[in-house]
């Protein structure tokens, strides 16, 4: 296998998925009408309701759909089963369900007053489907925060080079909005300068960077200061660490890739002897940089910040995108060689490693299913993405018309960043997370560019993307996280109607989530609970449709098969924390608690999405039950 075909896969795919399924289902079944008032229009209050253009509408989206799924999920499912059962649920997920989530719960939001899907399931369905949906979209939520925020902390805390960039993507995103809502510039303009300038942020922090004689990385100026930043800021305790954790992924962005001996070195985070990750306190400096970054996002204006910044790094994610595409194509037929000799176009990874069913006493236990379709979420289905449409897209779309390319456009486009990080993974060789991710797009920008930029520096661009798609998104989770956690509780509890005192909430659970060192253990937690998601949005349509007399078939089929498989994964998940860390005998403290707490949270979720499930069937059942029309007494009298 080499890249060019997955390119021609990709293309193949979106042109098909969109306009052979997606533009039948919006005009024959939900019929989109761009003279129906949108929610945007009739609520203007230039917070949450705002009537945007498509095409900003559109990188907002699929930014904000954007993060790390895509990433790590191909990634992972990548290296347990190998790269051929990725790429087909990639193309059959996203063409048959992917599209269909996403459109449809921006629809069904728009078609009520902009509600978000609890309150819809209030009334559709069932008061207490409303509750219950409050607390599992909230723990979701904080599985989903405390996951990505666990590994940007670790990446800023790794990469020295990155967090320059991350700065210039804040001020740009101030400016952006700035310019376009305030000062009415032109759009073109505007997206020209914040994403250069992001560009050129992103580019200082790798600048100057360089490998020494003994192949150690040398920092340039910029990430050098960073460095020196990081160190002041462990002196304060004496360069120790405040606690230390066991990571069995070897996952984390802290831990060295091997050597050519297959050995791990020694770094002030990481025991190579002992194996485990010291947690220092510059660690706990991003953290809080994070939080503040998020915490802009969560409550300013969503022109002021989340939506230009979404949209600045949706312009980034697409020039990295097209940059490794150009690549895919030109390495495989110029047989372009990597700084190490081997053919960048061929695939290193095997199409087919294991199906995974073998049950190992004392290991996780990963069958394909229905383990590689939570594994793999972002980038064919993703209950994240259902959520934040229907709270945040369905909020500021102009024409109903404009749902199909923002909503279906979207998730389609969201498969090509998924397809991206499985060739990414499948030329660099085994390996997780985004380090795999920033050195196959290394490999790629080398050949896109035709050896014109250099490996080391689009390596270093890799992992600037790769945190720039990630904290995107993270600022639009607090802000769904809070908008929930206020419907949840504000009646009981007012304070909590204030949108500063629920995100302080929110960010403080988060926190105390991450510091117990178990992110690294959540991320099939967090792919069950959202593909979960997903299939409880998939209910509310499903509803919804029945409700209005159309035909629901597109979104019932997918939403059983994903409410089953996810409910499975949720057991098989569960089952895994407990053979591997919670009774395992090697591991104690902290990852021991914090499993035993993913244990009791799906445990939570799964009963939770059973009284969803039978709540949502009840209520598909009854709006069937319409009475039959009764026949004129003339027809009647013809059939006696």
């Amino acid at each position: 296998m080499n890249t060019l075909w997955i390119v021609v896969i990709g293309v193949i795919t979106i042109y098909v998925a969109y306009n052979f399924y997606a533009k039948r289902i919006d005009r024959d079944v939900i019929q989109a009408d761009p003279k129906r008032a949108t929610p945007a229009r009739m609520y203007m209050d230039g917070v949450d309701f705002m009537p945007t253009s498509r095409n900003v509408l559109f990188g907002y989206h699929f930014k904000a759909i954007a993060a790390a799924g895509p990433i790590v999920g191909p990634i992972t499912a990548a290296n347990l089963w190998g790269w051929s059962p990725a790429l087909a649920w990639l193309v059959l997920g996203v063409s048959f369900i992917g599209w269909v989530s996403d459109y449809s719960a921006i629809m069904v939001a728009v078609r009520n007053d902009g509600n978000s899907l609890s309150a819809i399931a209030h009334r559709l369905i069932a008061p207490r489907t409303r509750t219950i949906l409050f607390v599992f979209i909230f723990f979701y939520l904080m599985l989903l925060a405390g996951a990505f925020i666990g590994i940007l902390a670790a990446i800023l805390s790794a990469r020295p080079d990155v967090p320059f960039g991350i700065v210039v993507l804040a001020l740009m995103g101030l400016l952006a909005g700035q310019m376009m809502y305030r000062w009415k510039l032109s759009i073109v303009g505007v997206t020209a300068l914040v994403v250069t300038l992001t560009l050129v942020g992103m580019a200082a922090g790798p600048w100057g960077q360089h490998r020494d004689d003994k192949g150690a990385l040398v920092n340039g100026p910029v990430a050098a200061v960073v460095a020196s930043l990081n160190s002041s800021v462990d002196s304060i305790n004496d360069h120790k660490a405040l606690f230390t954790v066991v990571d069995p992924t070897a996952a984390d962005p802290r831990i060295p890739a091997p050597g050519k001996d297959g050995k791990r070195v020694s770094t002030p985070a990481y025991d190579a002897e002992t194996g485990l990750l010291k947690t220092l306190p510059n660690y706990l400096l991003w953290l809080v940089f994070l939080f503040g970054f998020s915490y802009m996002g969560a409550n300013l204006p969503i022109w002021r910040f989340a939506q230009p910044v979404a949209y600045i790094g949706f312009w980034v994610m697409l020039i990295t995108i097209l940059l490794s595409a150009v690549g895919m194509v030109v390495a495989p037929l110029l047989d372009t060689k990597d700084a190490a000799g081997n053919l960048i176009g061929q695939f290193a990874l095997p199409a087919l490693k294991d199906m995974g069913f073998t049950v190992q006493e004392g290991k996780a236990w990963q069958p394909l299913w229905p383990m590689l379709f939570v594994t793999i979420a972002c980038g064919a289905i993703s209950g994240w993405h259902a959520l934040v449409g229907s709270v945040g897209t369905a909020r500021q779309l102009e024409y109903e018309t404009d749902a199909l390319p923002v909503g279906a456009g979207g998730m389609l486009g969201e498969n090509t960043l998924a397809l991206l990080s499985l060739t990414a993974v499948s030329i660099a060789g085994a390996g997780g997370g985004g380090g795999r991710f920033a050195q196959g797009v290394g490999k790629l920008v080398y050949a896109g560019s035709f050896g014109a930029t250099p490996e080391i520096f689009g390596t270093a661009l890799g992992f600037g993307t790769f945190v720039v798609i990630v904290l995107t998104v993270t600022q639009l989770v607090f802000r769904v996280m809070r908008v929930t956690l206020t419907e949840w509780v504000g009646d009981l509890i007012p304070p909590v109607r204030n949108m500063h005192v629920s995100s302080v909430i929110s960010m403080g659970l988060t926190l105390a989530l991450v510091l117990t060192g178990t992110w690294v253990y959540l991320w099939q937690m967090f792919g069950a609970s959202n593909q979960l998601m997903a299939a409880l949005s998939l209910i509310v349509v499903s509803v919804w449709l029945r409700s209005e007399k159309r035909s629901p078939a597109y979104a019932v089929v997918p939403m059983v098969f994903m409410y089953i498989t996810t409910l499975a994964a949720t057991i098989v998940t569960a089952r895994n924390l407990y053979v591997t860390i919670a009774a395992n005998p090697e591991m104690s403290g902290l990852p021991v608690a914090g499993a035993w707490a993913m244990i009791g949270v799906s445990v939570l979720l799964f009963i939770a999405a059973l009284m969803i499930g039978w709540d949502g069937y009840k209520a598909y059942m009854r709006y069937g039950q319409t009475p039959a029309a009764p026949v004129p007494p003339s027809v009647a009298t013809r059939q006696a």
